[in-house]
């Protein structure tokens, strides 16, 4: 009986060792934009918690495929809308925990030693700038976030016939932020928290406001997420103590936050 007993009650601290261990990890997918803001409130909310984090940096639309795929992501964060909503038609989000959190602006970006301090939105100018043989960084236009917000607004400045056949276009906003950093490619479009983390580049340009869609960042809690790390992580995202890493990253607070 005393063995029964003792087994039963070893069998309970496993158990509870494991849901412990569950609560105290949290596995976050987000976009390649993030990762600078991201890691330094990481780091803070792990030493004030416990709660260890992995996180996994990608464009959106690979890592809501690989959450669609069965990839143990707790909390996904996504640079655009859409590929939010793929995974929210596919009830892989917990509905009540997203959130549009970010906003963010698009910028031109040229290597920090180019003489121009300026590139105007117009066919010579573009041309100049990027001479008979560059290439324009930026993402993969159909399904990277930044891809497509760089078409659109191209589109709408009446610039994409030009610069559609000089594209070099990469899997990930921080793969085309290296293109031009290394001085692989003289111009290239990526946001400007990601310009912000790089002195290899400058930004020559924004882009206005109305020449395409928001840039916002929605967050949400899986599905299959384990424990309760991802929300108190995101709960801690909300907060007002985590406002100072995305501000100094460039990212606008555009909503679903705790003051």
């Amino acid at each position: 009986m005393r063995s029964l007993i003792r087994s039963g009650l070893v069998a309970a601290l496993l158990l509870a060792a494991g849901a412990a261990q569950a609560a105290d990890t949290a596995t976050v997918f987000a976009a390649a934009s993030l990762k600078n803001a991201l890691d330094n409130a990481g780091k803070a909310f792990t030493a004030q918690t416990g709660v260890e984090l992995k996180a996994s940096y990608a464009a959106s639309s690979a890592l809501a495929r690989q959450i669609e795929s069965g990839a143990p992501a707790d909390l996904f964060a996504s640079a655009d809308l859409e590929w939010m909503d793929y995974l929210a038609k596919k009830n892989l989000i917990r509905p009540n925990t997203r959130v549009n959190l970010l906003g963010n602006r698009l910028v031109l970006i040229a290597p920090s030693d180019t003489k121009e301090s300026a590139v105007a939105f117009t066919p010579d100018a573009f041309a100049k700038a990027l001479g008979p043989d560059g290439r324009l960084a930026t993402g993969e236009v159909n399904s990277v976030p930044i891809g497509k917000y760089a078409k659109v607004a191209f589109e709408k400045l009446g610039l994409w016939g030009g610069v559609q056949p000089r594209l070099a276009q990469s899997d990930n906003v921080r793969a085309a932020l290296a293109l031009v950093s290394r001085g692989e490619a003289p111009l290239g479009v990526v946001y400007e928290s990601d310009a912000r983390s790089d002195p290899g580049v400058k930004v020559v340009g924004v882009f206005p406001a109305d020449s395409h869609p928001p840039v916002v960042y929605p967050f949400a809690v899986t599905v299959d997420a384990k424990g309760e790390g991802a929300q108190r992580f995101l709960d801690y995202l909300r907060s007002a103590a985590a406002k100072p890493f995305f501000e100094a990253q460039g990212f606008s607070i555009v909503g679903g936050g705790k003051r």
